[in-house]
């Protein structure tokens, strides 16, 4: 394994969408959806230790969830959580953990990723990324990874591309020419059809002097609070030092502030079976089905006549399901969703009117 390589684990989202299983005191990031066995921070974690060091990896997250990160990943060391006071969105996460390396190590090449996401081809992903290393260790350039698109998907970013200037030596890697946050269904199919259009996985490669030259071109407001920093990173003073940029700092998306502005971006081509399982709906594709077309996760779950339902039971009493199509099922401690899958937009309205009539805990 080489040294200098580093990975990013940005894992401070509240999985608002996966409510009542995921929550603000146990988001998404932190459960196992999949019924796998690990969590989505779990696997992330395991799948970047083949290729990078285990004290090369850091985790960002919201200092909430301090203990549920060193919970799960005991092997981590403090200094390897960085804890942000405040959400503000993928730019100031990846800002404080750029100048966090920069003390350690600047001559860093890092990935950096969400901490939720399924790769089905884990050995396909792992060649995508070692490829975007070599790509990027001695050029001045911002990699992202771009999935082939099967179908014409209304949740995901797209990136156009010319599928006919693939870089030298490099045949998977493309210069990027225009993003397109989620489109709707009609755009989305023209997209796919074209042939020209790569889904945006949110993964990033590039080396630390690239990333931290884009943040003074074209975010120089966040640089600048970032870089009063330096000396102050990895010592005892960095928490109230974060805590006094984080309320500083506007809130802005990497994708926004900078990949869509800057001109040496570069997208790495490659189909390793990845989703963002952002949707229940992603999460039934991506789960093994029972004879009917069932996803059960959990014990004590009977169904009658039901089909293509996800049913997911987290306690120990029983769940009997007679006579649906399509639904959600999901029992939990602190409450008991039964939803048509088609209306999973509607769940974060649901979980607000739980909170103000029944004020849960």
């Amino acid at each position: 394994m080489a040294s200098n390589r580093y990975c990013i684990i940005m894992a401070g989202g509240i999985g608002s969408r996966f409510w009542p299983l995921s929550n603000t005191s146990t988001p998404k990031q932190f459960l196992d959806l999949l019924g796998v066995g690990k969590t989505f921070l779990q696997s992330t974690f395991d799948r970047f230790s083949r290729i990078i060091p285990v004290e090369n990896i850091f985790v960002v997250t919201n200092d909430i969830y301090k203990e549920l990160v060193l919970e799960q990943l005991p092997m981590l060391t403090e200094n390897q959580v960085l804890l942000e006071p405040l959400r503000r969105k993928t730019a100031p996460c990846i800002a404080y953990a750029s100048y966090k390396l920069l003390n350690i190590d600047p001559n860093a090449n890092i990935v950096v990723t969400p901490a939720d996401h399924l790769i089905l081809n884990e050995s396909e992903f792992l060649m995508a990324v070692e490829s975007a290393f070599v790509f990027t260790e001695n050029q001045d350039v911002l990699m992202t990874l771009g999935i082939t698109p099967n179908r014409p998907e209304t949740g995901y970013g797209y990136i156009q591309i010319n599928h006919n200037e693939a870089v030298k030596g490099h045949p998977s890697i493309f210069k990027v020419k225009t993003f397109t946050e989620k489109p709707n269904r009609e755009i989305a199919r023209v997209f796919v059809d074209s042939g020209e259009f790569v889904w945006n996985s949110g993964i990033f490669i590039w080396s630390l002097k690239s990333i931290l030259k884009a943040f003074s071109t074209h975010l120089p407001e966040i640089d600048s609070l970032f870089r009063d920093g330096v000396g102050i990173y990895n010592s005892p003073q960095e928490k109230d030092f974060i805590a006094k940029v984080y309320s500083l700092c506007r809130s802005v998306s990497i994708d926004y502030g900078i990949m869509e502005s800057a001109s040496n971006v570069y997208v790495h081509c490659a189909d390793f079976g990845w989703s963002d399982v952002g949707t229940w709906n992603s999460l039934f594709n991506n789960s093994p089905k029972d004879e009917v077309n069932n996803v059960r996760v959990g014990n004590k779950i009977l169904a009658y006549r039901s089909t293509g339902c996800i049913i997911e039971n987290k306690t120990d009493r029983p769940i009997i399901v007679e006579g649906l199509t399509d639904y959600l099922v999901i029992q939990t401690d602190d409450a008991t969703m039964i939803i048509n899958k088609h209306n999973e937009h509607e769940i974060k309205n649901y979980a607000s009117d739980v909170e103000t009539n029944f004020k849960p805990k």
